[in-house]
């Protein structure tokens, strides 16, 4: 593979999608396993380059593989986590949703007795 071409190709893409550009930087490591590229980019700019559900990143890992692939070689690709990202909140437990459905339940109890109360005749 012309060396640096995939990673010419992800500067080019992931330059062109973010805020900062000019914050985006591509270390490339040639292994037994392949080649690693590692993208690392402001903090600001993550949802950007990781995208709804992943899409963006899955998308790019895609294009990146596909690269590889025309020159018979193994290419992955590792999205750097920026200092002071982010704290994912942990998901809802089964007792949140228990506790919802029967919030639900008594809301929908109040409000066919306050239909009960009203007088239609």
């Amino acid at each position: 593979m012309a060396e640096a071409d995939d990673q010419k190709f992800l500067e080019f893409v992931v330059k062109s999608l973010v805020d900062h550009p000019e914050e985006v930087s591509i270390s490339r490591k040639v292994d037994e396993m392949g080649v690693l590229l590692t993208l690392k980019v402001n903090s600001e700019d993550m949802g950007q380059v990781i995208g709804r559900n992943g899409s963006t990143a899955r998308a790019i890992r895609t294009l990146v593989r596909i690269l590889g692939l025309k020159h018979h070689a193994r290419v992955n690709l590792k999205i750097e986590e920026p200092e002071g990202g982010r704290v994912r909140e942990p998901r809802m437990e089964h007792s949140s949703v228990e506790e919802k459905e029967t919030k639900t339940e008594e809301v929908v109890e109040k409000k066919s007795s306050d239909l009960d109360d009203l007088d239609l005749s």
